[in-house]
């Protein structure tokens, strides 16, 4: 489950008394009208192997873009066509393939170079590195000193002002002046300054090359890293160093430009290198000619967050749970005979980074979104502690509602039904599409996003119970009058302990590890959407805070009130823009 901020829903609670047992093992009723067997859901036995195998240490937490995520798929590919499946990803296999990460690796011919007025090469990965945000050009021009590169005018500070950068390369220190505690400044708020005042390039000193990723936010200019003894050799020609201009800025308090006599000559060339990840997609074809065009599509995220500091989240509930039972109701619908409307069962990656994988398909669904008329989404179904259920969206399509309330009875497993769609996970995606959604959940516990979700604290009996639900549910919107969508305003966070007063109304994207916030996701109607930010954006300066990270934006809004107004920097494909935000309050 993603890490977005928790859903408000509309609530009620349906009680009943708990049935033996044998109700684990119940079967549901098929479409005795097309000639298909009863649905016979999967059992605590069959739920429980499948979700200990997605746990096993060869499949390494899962994280998307790695080998165990990529062995996840594979195995769920094989479970997949071995119910009896036909395979909906690309070109006839059972993968749909996205990009994960742009990513970009160094081309062998980046070059940097003092070309006059001696010439010397400086190498690749040891002395420099591109950014992996840098524009992909040749330059070549004189180099200007501009100190820390910051304009700090409120302080009486601008290390900009006077000084000719234009068709130049400025050089810039990391950081700030020491002289300026309270002042602080982005690698992108350094690019961004130097763009707007004509430099044709920027060489940022820095103590150790970053990696590629880790500058990924892309600004329009050239731009890369250099160490500090490289820097010591372009300024040469002018008799500096980098330690005795930042001793002149300290000691004089003042800013210590230096134009450099000579020319230098930067070349950056990045190739493709994306990271790519996969949904796992099969099609169980409708055997109604009448319904078989339209499709009900079951869900679930397999990734989870990988190995972290040596450390395995192994993503039992999250979300091997979820990925067990659509894989059990695969197996169980298609021994049954399918469904009058065509079933897809898709297993998304990504989730965990942002809803990507869930995103990709609604853009290029196995039956086209328009024509899906049900999706159900599980995540974290795996404690059915207190014996009941939660399934949210049940007000986001006529009729589901009732066709919840119908199966929770027959099963005899209390629910608690929330009517809005809104949600931190995949079916959010559809309902923004415009399908009627299901989600269905189990609770927030303290192993969430923690080593200890492991296999042996999932309840399968509990899934098994939920199992059985969600045939039941599957077996009428497959064959039942399809669900009208119904359209609701955007839910806002529900207050966490901590959390601020106010709503932004932006999801980070958790694809990269660069500077500044990319936004995953921005809801319809929020301050966010208000100020005309869209997914993709880049997050550079927030109320006047320097965005670093998620975690600093979290901090600038808690000490912020309902209407006030917040100006924004913020880039979009490379290029620099401004707006203004007015915060919402948080329910």
């Amino acid at each position: 489950m993603s890490r977005s901020a928790g859903p408000e829903y509309n609530t009620r609670v349906i009680r009943r008394p708990t049935l033996a047992l044998a109700l684990l093992a119940v079967v549901l009723a098929a479409v005795a009208a097309h000639g298909a067997r009863p649905i016979t859901a999967p059992s605590a036995d069959e739920l429980g192997r499948l979700v200990h195998e997605l746990t096993t240490p060869e499949m390494d937490g899962r994280r998307s873009g790695t080998p165990g995520g990529d062995l996840a798929a594979r195995r769920l590919a094989e479970w997949l066509a071995a119910a009896g499946l036909r395979p909906g990803g690309d070109d006839g296999t059972w993968f749909q393939s996205f990009v994960l990460s742009p990513g970009t690796r160094v081309a062998a011919d980046s070059l940097l170079e003092a070309a006059a007025p001696a010439t010397r090469r400086f190498e690749l990965g040891r002395d420099w590195t591109p950014h992996g945000g840098s524009m992909a050009r040749d330059v070549t021009g004189e180099i200007v000193f501009v100190g820390h590169g910051i304009s700090a005018l409120e302080q009486g500070w601008d290390e900009w002002a006077g000084v000719d950068v234009r068709d130049r390369i400025a050089v810039v220190l990391d950081g700030v002046p020491e002289h300026l505690p309270g002042v602080r400044s982005s690698r992108l708020e350094k690019l961004i300054t130097a763009r707007r005042h004509g430099a044709r390039a920027v060489l940022v000193v820095d103590d150790r090359l970053p990696a590629l990723a880790a500058t990924a936010a892309a600004v329009g200019i050239v731009s890369a890293a250099i160490t500090e003894p490289a820097a010591d050799a372009l300024l040469a020609p002018a008799g500096a160093t980098v330690a005795e201009r930042a001793t002149a800025i300290a000691e004089r308090r003042a800013p210590a430009p230096l134009l450099v006599p000579g020319r230098v000559r930067l070349r950056v060339d990045l190739a493709d290198a994306a990271r790519t990840a996969v949904n796992v997609v099969g099609v169980l074809p409708g055997v109604d000619p009448d319904l078989a065009s339209e499709a009900i599509v079951l869900g679930a995220h397999y990734d989870h967050l990988g190995t972290v500091r040596d450390e395995t989240y192994h993503g039992a509930d999250d979300n091997g749970s979820g990925t067990a039972l659509v894989v059990g109701l695969a197996r169980a619908l298609a021994e049954a005979g399918g469904a009058p409307r065509t079933l897809v069962f898709v297993l998304f990656g990504a989730e965990e980074i942002g809803l990507v994988g869930s995103a990709h398909y609604v853009r290029r669904a196995a039956t086209p979104i328009e024509r899906t008329a049900a999706m159900l989404n599980f995540d974290m179904v795996g404690r059915l502690r207190d014996g009941r259920l939660t399934i949210g969206g049940v007000d986001s399509g006529h009729g589901l509602r009732a066709a919840v309330e119908s199966a929770t009875r027959a099963a005899a497993l209390p629910a608690t039904l929330r009517g809005l769609p809104w949600g931190p996970s995949d079916h959010s995606r559809f309902y923004s599409a415009g399908a009627p959604v299901l989600f269905f959940h189990t609770g927030i516990h303290p192993d969430y996003h923690r080593p200890t979700d492991t296999a042996g604290r999932i309840d399968a009996a509990g899934m098994a119970r939920i199992a059985a639900v969600a045939g039941d549910v599957t077996s009428r919107l497959a064959a039942g009058e399809r669900p009208a969508w119904v359209a609701h305003a955007p839910r806002r966070p529900g207050r966490e302990r901590g959390a601020a007063p106010v709503v932004l109304g932006v999801a980070a994207d958790g694809r990269e590890e660069s500077d500044g916030v990319r936004l995953a996701q921005v809801l319809p109607g929020s301050a966010a959407d208000r100020a005309g930010l869209r997914e993709g954006d880049v997050l550079v300066r927030v109320g006047g805070a320097v965005m670093n990270g998620f975690d600093d934006l979290r901090s600038t809004l808690r000490g912020r009130r309902p209407g006030d107004s917040l100006p924004i920097l913020y880039l979009r494909n490379g290029e620099d823009h401004e707006t203004t935000a007015t915060l919402d309050a948080r329910s």
